[in-house]
């Protein structure tokens, strides 16, 4: 099976994924406006949750046009596999209490996965070495919930990553918007910056357009693409 290739910046721009997009339409004009990957958040408890079912349909239409990365929190790796398997979605986003173990579960069976981990300080970055994958995506922790908070991360504890892990694609979430993401990319220097609710201005899940579009052109100021 064959691993897409994600946020690979290979010495350009920084790659943006557009997370917890919850409607065919807004998916596709995400895609249009330039975003190198959607993310479809499939944890129940969510604000942006969507079934895999109800998902689906659009998620095939979009097959390779860009990455389909799925979002769970604490979910039987099988099932994740089973969808991983179906092509329903390219690549696994783990943004629970996963172990390093899932993570490698799914990688030995040739499929993409990285995990997701609420940083609060270094303690909590060194912990985070221990996943496997090229794929790390750090965000800003939250006691009492999993992502999604608008909460934002250290951006030195992100650049601190980076350079820590060089050969690691570091991706950077929590409270990025179209006003701070370029302050952002240039204090941390990741491979890809990660959004949700900063490019929302009223039901979460819902995207506004003019606010992707914003923080794709603040995110990536030299390119068009």
């Amino acid at each position: 099976m064959t691993q897409p290739c994600l946020f690979d910046r290979a010495g350009g721009a920084v790659r943006v994924k557009i997370c917890g997009l919850t409607v065919a339409d807004e998916a596709f004009r995400t895609i249009e406006l330039g975003a190198d990957a959607i993310g479809v958040n499939f944890w129940p408890k969510s604000k942006r949750y969507i079934a895999p079912a109800a998902a689906a349909p659009w998620l095939r239409e979009l097959a390779g046009v860009a990455p389909r990365i799925g979002v769970f929190v604490n979910e039987p790796i099988e099932a994740i596999a089973r969808l991983l398997d179906e092509g329903i979605i390219d690549a696994a986003q783990l943004h629970g209490d996963e172990s390093p173990a899932d993570v490698g579960d799914l990688l030995a069976r040739g499929f993409s996965a990285y995990k997701a981990v609420g940083v609060k300080d270094r303690a909590a970055l060194d912990a985070a070495g221990d996943y496997p994958g090229d794929v790390l995506l750090l965000d800003a922790y939250a006691p009492s919930t999993y992502g999604g908070t608008g909460e934002t991360l250290d951006w030195a504890l992100g650049r601190e990553a980076v350079e820590r892990w060089p050969g690691r694609r570091i991706v950077l979430a929590g409270g990025l918007t179209p006003e701070n993401v370029a302050e952002a990319a240039r204090q941390a220097n990741p491979a890809a910056v990660d959004v949700a609710s900063g490019v929302e201005s009223g039901t979460p899940g819902r995207k506004d357009m003019a606010k992707v579009a914003a923080f794709l052109a603040a995110a990536r100021p030299d390119s068009e693409a």
